[in-house]
C-alpha cells in the first residue's frame, strides 16, 4: 500500500506538532496532499477509472476546507503551510 503508518507518522512529525499529533489543520492538510498527488499520478495512467475521480475531487474539497478554516484563524500558520507544501492559491 502506498500510504502505511510509518510513512503518516512521518508526515505527522514533519508538519504536525509531533509525530502523534494527527488532529492539527497542517498535518491533516499534509496527509491530503500526499494522497491527492498519489490519485493525481493514478489518474494519468487510468483515466477512465471515474471513482478515483471523484475521490480526488472529494479530498480536494475536503483540503480547500481546511485551508480556509485555517486561514480564518491563523493567516501565518496558513501561509507558512502553503510555502512547505507547494501550494498555490
Amino acid at each position: 500500500m502506498y500510504l502505511d503508518s510509518t510513512k503518516k507518522t512521518e508526515i505527522f512529525g514533519q508538519y504536525g506538532k509531533s509525530a502523534t499529533d494527527t488532529g492539527s489543520a497542517e498535518s491533516q492538510i499534509a496527509l491530503f496532499t500526499f494522497r491527492i498527488k498519489h490519485l493525481t499520478e493514478h489518474l494519468k495512467k487510468n483515466h477512465k477509472d471515474y471513482k478515483t475521480a471523484r475521490s480526488l475531487t472529494k479530498l480536494v474539497g475536503k483540503r480547500r476546507a481546511l485551508l480556509n478554516y485555517l486561514y480564518d484563524r491563523d493567516v501565518n500558520r496558513y501561509r507558512a503551510i502553503i510555502k512547505a507544501l507547494g501550494l498555490r492559491k
